[in-house]
């Protein structure tokens, strides 16, 4: 730990870059939102998570908020929340659309989306209803920077 924060202070010193996280995995067939949710689109269907930048922010996960199948979802709305040991976390909805499914194995096991937030640990599954809405989303490197950029402000 002690060699870390040298390494930090020095390199603020420097004036160079120190990660402090490792880099967050971003498939490439998703696209994301600034509040860190991505989805998978196929045809009209659209499955919904939280990526992995946004898990590793928020630790191990212990509790998942859903909506209830058949309710509505907004484009940018929020639809239930993540708690983790850490903090508790709204989880917006990428596209607006019909809630089909939920992923019930979160019930007993939430931490699946530390696990691996993109297969196992996805949230819901929606019938789009205005699919041309994707294309407000960021592409895979769009959101590769967007995170690059938020976390040197921080």
């Amino acid at each position: 730990m002690a060699t870390k924060l040298w390494a930090s202070r020095a390199a603020s010193y420097l004036r160079i870059s120190a990660f402090h996280r490792a880099f967050a995995t971003v498939p490439k067939d998703l696209k994301y939102t600034e509040s860190h949710e991505w989805v998978k689109v196929d045809g009209n269907s659209a499955t919904i998570g939280i990526t992995d930048h946004a898990q590793k922010h928020l630790g191990d996960v212990v509790y998942v908020e859903f909506p209830e199948v058949g309710s509505s979802v907004e484009q940018f709305g929020s639809f239930g929340a993540v708690e983790s040991v850490k903090a508790s976390s709204d989880i917006n909805s990428p596209v607006s659309g019909k809630v089909v499914e939920f992923n019930e194995e979160l019930n007993n096991g939430p931490a699946l989306i530390n696990a691996n937030c993109y297969e196992q640990g996805w949230i819901l599954k929606v019938e789009m209803n205005k699919p041309e809405e994707v294309k407000a989303l960021m592409d895979p490197d769009q959101y590769t920077k967007f995170c690059d950029e938020e976390d040197a402000k921080h």
